[in-house]
């Protein structure tokens, strides 16, 4: 193969790859820009609730939301309700209530819904939570319309069911880390596997030729070791100690760098004594 043709094929192959990597952006891009609706978006006389996914906390599992309720018809006065409202949640805050007076202007209220799961099986953790609302005014249940966004860089939400009722509307949501984490965190493990059986890979060298102390390669690998403490805290969502990630790669990698300095230095050490 000529020069100027394997030029050519890296070209294609790094535009291919760039392509590739597009293509996944986009696609993630264009499933997180979705919105679920379910309850009565008929009724002229109803509520609309907004409510956008901001956050999940793995550590306090917990799904911080955003909502905001829309009045229409007889329940709106300009900017203001016409009404005292009274949005019931599945939150665990506020009693599980939000008290929106007449006459005044509506703001957003974030609220904190409980989200069950197994943080340790990071990456590949996932929670469920119930995202349900109900609206009632002067006791009585209102017509109410839920519209579900997710806004979290780090998740993604996936609708499992939905319910509504009379004056209420839920999703039943499982969110699960969003595909550019897991494409991160998939990277680092393969890396650290690399970089330790690298090291592995000269220790053999090193002690079947006899080298004795070879002071850079032993730097190298002391280097290694620490660094990849550093590398594994830089994955994405600060993985709990002991999870899925640590089992699968990162203590195995430094166990094997480890292993690998003492045997080069307890062989460099006997071959000098020898020399």
């Amino acid at each position: 193969m000529s020069r100027s043709l394997r030029v050519a094929v890296q070209a294609v192959l790094l535009v291919a790859v760039v392509a590739g990597g597009l293509g996944l952006y986009l696609s993630e891009r264009d499933s997180r820009e979705a919105t679920w609706t379910v309850g009565d978006t008929r009724s002229p006389n109803r509520v609309d609730l907004i409510a956008d996914v901001q956050k999940l906390d793995p550590g306090s599992r917990t799904l911080n939301v955003s909502v905001f309720p829309e009045a229409q018809g007889d329940l709106a006065s300009g900017a203001t309700l016409s009404k005292e409202l009274t949005l019931q949640t599945t939150s665990l805050e506020r009693n599980g209530e939000v008290i929106y007076p007449a006459h005044q202007r509506v703001s957003f209220s974030r609220l904190r819904m409980p989200a069950e799961g197994i943080v340790t099986d990071y990456p590949f953790d996932r929670y469920s939570s119930t995202i349900g609302f109900s609206v009632l005014s002067a006791g009585k249940p209102v017509p109410v319309s839920l519209s579900l966004r997710d806004t979290d860089p780090f998740f993604h939400v996936k609708v499992q069911k939905r319910e509504a009722g009379p004056g209420y509307a839920s999703f039943e949501v499982l969110v699960t880390r969003s595909r550019g984490s897991l494409i991160l965190c998939w990277l680092m493990m393969i890396i650290m596997w690399a970089l330790a059986l690298a090291v592995l890979a000269a220790t053999w060298i090193l002690v079947g030729q006899r080298r004795g102390l070879v002071w850079p390669a032993m730097a190298w690998m002391a280097a290694t070791l620490f660094a990849l403490v550093s590398f594994r805290n830089a994955a994405p969502g600060s993985p709990p100690i002991g999870s899925v990630f640590d089992y699968g790669a990162f203590l195995w990698a430094e166990l094997i760098v480890a292993a690998s300095l003492v045997i080069v230095t307890a062989a460099g050490v006997t071959t000098e004594k020898n020399a």
